[in-house]
């Protein structure tokens, strides 16, 4: 099975219409019955990019791990979340895009492009969105490797004060194992209460008592 060579097109194409910094946006955990959801929006130095970005799912930790600190080293990086609580308010989708917006927010970026088939309707600069753009787009491959390693080192913190779950295996989302945990440990304050299974149980829980 072949697998897309994220390039730098994408980027040269903003830049020479005119955008002065462009920068490849991401997000991490949506999927996820607990934990945040998280965005990174990364401005590549075209004379210094690392060897072998990827899109993150196509790596292993350990390599994720070792670019997350090369792509800090040599690139301007912003990453932002949308909490538990706004998830559950807004949806997970306008959650995400939150996420996003903070993170383009906290660099002087013209031009964003985005992972997905939509554009955060809240951004104020010029954006693409590229369908699977961190299989294509160098900028959004290093954003879903620095979102996707934060969030799993969020996820690993939580795990050791909420255990049970298997949060550093499973980083929230819903295996067996975290779905028999919700049933027998109950809801945790990182829980998305908007999330079926999580709402089913706290709807058990609610009949029961009532």
């Amino acid at each position: 099975m072949s697998r897309d060579v994220p390039d730098f097109s994408h980027e040269s194409l903003a830049l020479s219409q005119g955008a002065l910094s462009v920068v490849g946006v991401d997000e991490v955990g949506r999927g996820p019955l607990a934990g945040p959801v998280t965005a990174a929006a990364v401005q590549l130095d075209p004379m210094h990019i690392p060897d072998g970005l990827r899109d993150s799912k196509q790596l292993s930790a350990a390599r994720r791990e070792a670019l997350f600190a090369e792509i800090l080293a040599c690139a301007k990086v912003s990453i932002a979340h949308a909490t538990v609580e706004e998830i559950d308010s807004l949806n997970i989708l306008r959650a995400s895009h939150l996420a996003m917006e903070r993170a383009i927010a906290g660099l002087k970026a013209d031009h964003a492009l985005i992972d997905g088939n939509l554009i955060p309707r809240g951004l104020t600069i010029p954006a693409t969105a590229i369908v699977k753009g961190d299989a294509k787009c160098l900028s959004i491959a290093a954003a879903s490797i620095m979102a996707k390693v934060t969030r799993d080192r969020i996820m690993v913190d939580l795990a050791q004060h909420y255990p049970g779950y298997g949060w550093a295996e499973n980083a929230g989302y819903p295996t067996k194992a975290h779905l028999l945990a919700l049933q027998s440990l109950g809801v945790t304050p990182w829980h998305r209460r908007s999330f079926r299974p999580v709402h089913n149980i706290l709807y058990q829980e609610n009949s029961v008592s009532s």
